[in-house]
């Protein structure tokens, strides 16, 4: 098992501004070939909002990936620019300017925000030939549930699609997450056997 931050998240290094949509894809890439090339493929990627978007842009370019989660994930990842819409305009005119997400502050670019405007995540679910589970709570405000929806309709199967019934965004709530990965727990069973 492997768990990553994105760049510049969380314990992760480096400056969160120099990442892209595009090179959230390629990290999980890399990180499958890592596993891979020492003989323990990642057998399953599982994303949580943005990086639930980016392991679905990811998959079928991750060697040993045999099946897919999502977690509160944007259909679309231009979604994430409700985010920062407050100071998009000004990254679009000057190439930067920094906002507050949870208490930190982040730089963002305006490589980031054509990035994110360019990825086109349709084709890449239509094509994915993965068992894929989505996981989202019908009650969340951050990324609505119409894009569970629109992920679930747009796959083929197998999928699933499971509500996380009174979970927030961040399932922060008590036994929210352990909720989540019981479920995870059980789906994966019928793929990936042992």
């Amino acid at each position: 098992m492997m768990r990553f931050d994105a760049l510049g998240l969380g314990d992760s290094d480096g400056d969160w501004g120099d990442g892209s949509f595009t090179v959230k894809a390629n990290d999980v890439i890399a990180a499958c070939t890592f596993m891979a090339e020492r003989g323990t493929p990642a057998d399953i990627l599982i994303g949580h909002s943005f990086g639930g978007a980016a392991v679905l842009a990811a998959a079928r370019d991750s060697p040993g990936v045999r099946a897919v989660v999502t977690v509160g994930a944007p259909m679309d990842p231009v979604h994430a620019e409700i985010q920062y819409d407050a100071v998009v305009e000004t990254v679009l005119a000057e190439g930067s300017a920094t906002w507050m997400v949870g208490g930190k502050a982040l730089t963002l670019k305006r490589a980031f925000v054509e990035d994110v405007r360019a990825a086109d995540l349709q084709e890449k679910i239509r094509s994915l030939r993965l068992p894929l589970l989505i996981l989202h709570s019908p009650t969340d405000n951050t990324v609505g549930i119409e894009n569970a929806s629109r992920i679930f309709q747009t796959a083929r199967h197998p999928r699933s699609f499971v509500s996380l019934e009174g979970s927030n965004h961040f399932l922060f709530g008590p036994g929210e997450a352990r909720r989540a990965g019981r479920i995870i727990g059980a789906w994966a069973d019928a793929y990936l056997g042992d």
